[in-house]
Formats: C-alpha cells, sequence, structure tokens
C-alpha cells in the first residue's frame, strides 16, 4: 500500500531498535513520561470529579438552593408566589420552608443547628434525605405531633436514641418579658435519622413546617421563604441572578453559595492546582522529545543527508521528524489513557486489596465519576504539546547540509 516518504520513514525510526542505546533509553523515557502524565491526570481528576460531585450531591442536595423571602423572613403569599415564578428550564420545584437558626439541647448537652421546616405532602420530602435515612422515616414528621429527624451522627454526640425527647431553642420567635428576651423553645420526639457522611450531618434539624411555625410564632399559612429545587446546584447563582431581576427589590433572593460557596471554591481550587502540577508531568515528558529527537538527528545525519541527495525536500524532512515525535505523543497518551481508565475502573479494588482506608472511619468507597470531555482534552493536549516540542528539531534536521554531513564518507 503506498505510504508518503515522510510518513513510512518516519514510523520506521520510530519502531528502530538500531542506533544508539542511550538515545534509543531517551526516547523510550519521553515516552512513558508522557504516559504516566495522561495516567495521574485521568486519575486523579476522575476522583476529584467524584468527590465534588459527591459534595454537590450531600450538601447541595440537602440545603435549599434558592430561596426566595422577605426582609421580614415573613412571606404569607408563597402560593401567589410560586405562580409569578419565571419559566426557567433549571427549576424543577418550589415548596414553602420555614427555617431559622436554633440549638438543640438534651440533659447538658448543646448544639447549634440549622433548623428547617418541611412539608413531606409538597416535595416528597427532601429526596436526599429520604434516600440517607437510616432509622425511622421523613414521613414520620405530622404536623402536631412534634417530631424532629436529625443526623445520626448528631444524634450520637447528644446521646439521643429514637424516640428520645430533646429541647429545641430558637431565637426566632422569642418574646420581650420583665427579664429579657426568652427565645422560644419546647419539646421534640426524635422520630427519625440520617446519615450523609457531610457535615450536615451535625448541623441540620428537620421538622413539619406547620411545627416549626408554631415554633417561630407565626401566624397561621406564614412560612420563612420559598425553596427552589434545581437540577443543577451549580446553576443556583444564574437563576437568582434571574429571579432578582424579575421580581423586584420586594424580594429577597439568595442561593447557597452564601454559606457554602467557600468550600465549592476551595475544592475548584484545588483541582485547578492539581491538574497544573500533574500537567508539567507531561509538559517535561513532551520536551524530553526534543533532547531525543536531537540525538536521532546526530545518529541520522548521513541517512537525512542522503535522503536529500535523492530528492527529499526540506519540508518532507520536517515532516518525517513531525511523525516521530508525534508517534512518542500519541502512543504515550493511548497508554497513559489506557492504563488510567483500568486504574480507574478497579481503584476501590485495588485500594482495598492493599488495606487503605481512604476516609477514615467510613467504609465508603472512593467517589469516581469520570468526564469524557475531560479526558479528551487531557489526551488531545498530550498530543499538541508533544508534536509543539517536535517542531525545533524537525527544523533543525530540514536545515542539514548534504555535503558537510557526507564530507568524510
Amino acid at each position: 500500500m503506498f505510504q508518503p516518504a515522510a510518513l513510512y520513514i518516519g514510523l520506521r525510526y520510530s519502531r528502530a531498535r538500531q542506533g544508539s542505546a542511550f538515545t534509543a533509553f531517551i526516547n523510550r523515557f519521553a515516552l512513558i513520561g508522557i504516559a504516566i502524565g495522561v495516567f495521574a491526570l485521568v486519575v486523579m481528576m476522575s476522583v476529584m470529579n467524584g468527590f465534588e460531585q459527591q459534595l454537590k450531591q450531600r450538601i447541595l442536595g440537602v440545603v435549599p438552593q434558592v430561596t426566595i423571602s422577605t426582609a421580614a423572613q415573613r412571606l404569607d403569599n408563597w402560593q401567589q408566589l410560586r405562580q409569578q415564578l419565571p419559566a426557567n428550564r433549571h427549576i424543577q420545584a418550589a415548596t414553602p420552608l420555614v427555617s431559622a437558626q436554633g440549638v438543640v439541647q438534651h440533659g447538658d448537652r448543646l448544639q447549634a443547628v440549622a433548623i428547617n421546616g418541611i412539608y413531606p405532602q409538597l416535595q416528597s420530602a427532601d429526596p436526599i434525605v429520604a434516600e440517607a435515612m437510616v432509622g425511622g422515616r421523613i414521613d414520620n414528621l405530622k404536623a402536631g405531633e412534634y417530631g424532629i429527624v436529625m443526623g445520626r451522627p448528631l444524634a450520637r454526640r447528644m446521646n439521643l436514641a429514637l424516640g428520645d425527647q430533646v429541647r429545641l431553642i430558637a431565637a426566632a420567635g422569642g418574646v420581650y418579658t420583665p427579664l429579657g428576651m426568652m427565645p422560644a423553645q419546647r419539646r421534640f420526639t426524635l422520630v427519625g435519622w440520617f446519615e450523609l457522611d457531610a457535615e450536615v450531618d451535625t448541623q441540620l434539624v428537620l421538622l413539619h413546617g406547620d411545627d416549626s411555625a408554631r415554633l417561630f410564632r407565626m401566624a397561621p399559612g406564614q412560612v420563612s421563604s420559598l425553596r427552589l429545587f434545581l437540577d443543577d446546584a451549580f446553576q443556583a447563582p444564574a437563576v437568582a441572578a434571574q429571579l432578582r431581576q424579575q421580581l423586584g427589590a420586594d424580594y429577597q433572593v439568595a442561593d447557597w453559595r452564601q454559606r457554602y460557596g467557600r468550600l465549592f471554591d476551595a475544592v475548584g481550587m484545588e483541582k485547578r492546582m492539581i491538574w497544573l502540577m500533574l500537567a508539567l508531568i507531561i509538559a517535561v515528558a513532551a520536551f524530553n522529545v526534543v533532547s531525543a529527537l536531537v540525538m536521532v538527528i546526530n545518529d541520522k545525519r548521513q541517512d537525512i543527508a542522503i535522503l536529500q541527495t535523492m530528492g527529499m525536500a526540506p519540508a518532507q524532512l520536517r515532516r518525517l521528524f513531525l511523525v516521530q515525535g508525534s508517534f512518542n505523543g500519541v502512543v504515550g497518551t493511548l497508554l497513559g489513557l489506557l492504563l488510567g481508565l483500568i486504574t480507574v475502573f478497579w481503584l476501590n479494588d485495588i485500594l482495598a486489596f492493599l488495606g487503605v482506608e481512604v476516609i477514615q472511619g467510613s467504609q465508603q468507597p472512593l467517589p469516581i465519576k469520570i468526564e469524557p470531555l475531560q479526558v479528551l482534552f487531557i489526551c488531545v493536549g498530550a498530543v499538541l504539546l508533544t508534536l509543539l516540542a517536535t517542531l525545533y528539531p524537525a527544523a533543525r534536521a530540514a536545515r542539514i547540509k548534504p555535503s558537510e554531513a557526507l564530507r568524510y564518507d
């Protein structure tokens, strides 16, 4: 089958075993370096994507993603407001929420918490929490029965069992007396607990919305805010900006970034730094191609001169060595990609075999998420970087003069 001369000879040089042993070693070293860099990037970015997705599901799936309220935190017309919401494909549902900060007390133990009063009959009872229930059910929250659901770690810290009573204290709904402001307080019965393996396990308690409203001394039908559920929590800033523009100054629109923005910014910064450090491995390996090709050119000076005397143009010589350098990039990238994907798919089994406990005190597997576009970007970037590194050696080969190379032959 016909092949261009530059392609044929370039592939022959790439696969040849003859020549300087040190040159061959440098050539293979560059290939292995590219493979290691791609392998490390695929594995580490898949793990970081998994951690980010887990945080997104376990934290942003539980806390309010977008809320609409008034300055007084009293919303009388939430049904009408829900009907006025602008059409947005990211908004999946809108439900009332009665929320405030408070303190849980049991015996001599106190813990500050966020109190969320929900309406299970209106919103399928917070699906993320419902799936994470490890004792009782979220449907056990019924109006007038003053039940409470909390994270199991918080219950253990408070030395609570299902059916025990706790005192819930909240400044919202407090009244002023001759002795000063007295916070609202009431006893609640623990009817269920959840475990998300996240910080919300010790910071969040759930009540029925009507019970929360009575605790906070709200008027009948009043709620704190309207809570929006989105198909993608990372769209919350854009959705909130649209709502602020269309609802006007009468309403306050907040999103999860006001409370958890720094956490996810830190995760994003960590991902970028890991990406940069591992990308430098590929860069170093790619530029090892420069030294490898320069050595190959020195070994093949006579061959290059003979090819020139036979009529090979400088442009063809450049393409010849571009092919040889790109061969290292393509083979190294494919090898690193294959090893990376195999490792990602079997990573938890490998860690279990080695007896490595990734999360102290937890049996949860390491979260993994492969982003195809991200993997494609890594592979294309590695090949392009290698191709860029071959430009100088290829140009140098094209400048070799046959008369000087064959002077003593």
